[in-house]
């Protein structure tokens, strides 16, 4: 039976503030049960496994992200558009480093395919590199771009490995600037093919 108090909603709550706070990997039931002064065998009633709860996060980080991202790009296109989708995206991996991680796991089909913040990332991430004139397949190209660049980024930034005394906001800056310039001259397969 469900302890008085303890919901679903209240466990990925506190299993997504404890992996921004020991990391993705360090993750367990038994450390959000004790978060909760309660037995393991009191979770299980509210998440099956590991793997489960770990999901729960990944879900809730990713509805969490897109609302950052949504409203960040919301009325902009453009260069406009790209700088608030990159704040955006390096202020939530940065200030919630463990949900972070979780958004880039892959999750099972039936979980990530229902995920309606994963969709919403997906959907926010096109719609923005469609500003700069891009179709397939070089949307994707571009996406894969501009995530690997996000991601490279900020993940480095988490951990502290910019050991250059250049300012790191500097830094993002022209890297954003930079990736405008790209996706302004994107390289197409017509070109490609000339």
């Amino acid at each position: 039976m469900p302890r008085q108090g303890l919901t679903g909603e209240r466990v990925s709550a506190a299993a997504a503030e404890l992996a921004d706070k020991v990391g993705l990997s360090r993750l367990t039931v038994a450390a959000v049960a004790r978060q909760f002064g309660v037995s393991d065998a009191a979770l299980y009633a509210h998440v099956r496994s590991r793997d489960a709860l770990i999901a729960q996060v990944a879900v809730r980080a990713a509805a969490a992200l897109a609302d950052k991202l949504s409203l960040a790009v919301a009325g902009r296109s453009g260069r406009q558009a790209l700088a608030g989708f990159a704040d955006a995206w390096r202020t939530f991996a940065t200030a919630h480093p463990g949900q972070y991680a979780a958004t880039q796991l892959q999750l099972p089909p039936e979980i990530g395919t229902n995920s309606a913040g994963h969709l919403r990332l997906i959907e926010l991430s096109y719609a923005m590199l469609r500003g700069y004139g891009l179709n397939e397949p070089d949307l994707t190209d571009a996406m894969r771009f501009v995530r690997s660049t996000f991601h490279g980024f900020a993940t480095h930034e988490t951990v502290d490995g910019f050991g250059h005394p250049r300012d790191i906001d500097a830094s993002w800056g022209s890297i954003v600037d930079a990736v405008h310039t790209t996706l302004s001259n994107w390289p197409t397969r017509k070109r490609e093919q000339e």
